[in-house]
């Protein structure tokens, strides 16, 4: 199918909430949504300063594109970290719209170094912001989503809680539990037609300049991302998806459970499992559960299966 042929995602009468939207990725999100129909709520802690930005703030500055290019857009200076500011911000948007259909939480910040140097003010200052951010984000909008009968809603993941990445401990630690997060919800609010997503994206931010060479972040752009983002909050987007992109490239990334074995209750059991690590690796007939409850049923079954 060709481009001509396929139907484009729209998001025209729709309101969208984008966290850290005042540079680098959370700036794509907020113009493309914008670019398709969406009235976007740009959320940015970054102060105004002097210079070629007029004294504007970094989400003053995106407010603007927006609305030079013909869409519609209001600034806010949330900190995520504060709940009676992200109520603020969202109640903004309702008197402003009338309704919130769209959140995408992409606000935060590094604050690397190996667990043995790490403070644990390190450790919190990454989940308060990653984490917890994301939750009173969603805590606020949730009932007016589950009210309206619809809801998208992204985490942005990564690839180093996914997967794991030196240095990270804080950070891979709250992007992961944002997988959890997104695990539960979509399950909470299937019936309102409220979807959650994870976004793992991989861009030249203002977070990964100094991380990698210059030829790798020429290819890492968050406009190369930010598809990814479109499709997942798309009225017919996916639910409890994680999709991971960067340089234009997608993929998903599954939870799975593998066949595993059964030992059962005895005295060499931890014996039997260290000498079957391999058949209890083995990814043949793995599954990917829609809910934590499929563990118990895989396991009871065959211990029955078992017993004859």
């Amino acid at each position: 199918m060709n481009a001509s042929q396929l139907a484009p995602i729209r998001f025209d009468n729709q309101v969208a909430i984008v966290t850290g939207a005042g540079g680098g990725l959370g700036r794509s999100h907020a113009l493309q949504l914008a670019a398709r129909g969406a009235r976007v709520v740009v959320n940015d802690l970054g102060v105004a300063r002097d210079g070629t930005g007029g004294g504007q703030s970094p989400a003053e500055r995106v407010v603007e594109e927006i609305r030079a290019a013909g869409g519609q857009a209001i600034a806010s200076a949330a900190s995520v970290t504060d709940p009676a500011a992200v109520e603020q911000m969202v109640a903004q948007a309702m008197r402003e719209w009338g309704r919130v259909d769209i959140l995408v939480n992409n606000a935060g910040f590094l604050r690397d170094r190996s667990f043995s140097k790490m403070s644990l003010d390190d450790f919190r200052a990454i989940v308060d912001v990653h984490l917890m951010g994301a939750v009173y984000c969603t805590k606020a909008v949730w009932e007016i989503m589950k009210q309206q009968n619809y809801g998208r809603i992204v985490m942005t993941t990564s690839s180093s809680g996914l997967f794991g990445n030196f240095g990270q401990a804080n950070y891979g630690a709250a992007k992961m539990a944002l997988v959890g997060l997104m695990q539960t919800l979509g399950i909470e609010g299937e019936k309102y037609d409220i979807r959650v997503n994870c976004l793992a994206p991989t861009a030249a931010t203002r977070m990964t300049e100094e991380l990698m060479g210059a030829d790798a972040l020429a290819l890492l752009t968050p406009e190369s991302v930010t598809p990814g983002m479109l499709w997942l909050v798309s009225r017919d987007g996916p639910n409890k998806t994680v999709l991971c992109a960067g340089a234009g490239t997608f993929s998903r990334s599954h939870i799975t459970l593998t066949d595993g074995i059964h030992i059962g209750e005895r005295p060499d059991a931890a014996e039997l499992l260290a000498a079957n690590a391999a058949r209890l690796a083995d990814r043949g007939g793995e599954i990917i559960p829609a809910a934590g409850f499929q563990q118990s049923q895989m396991e009871v079954t065959k211990a029955r299966e078992a017993k004859g």
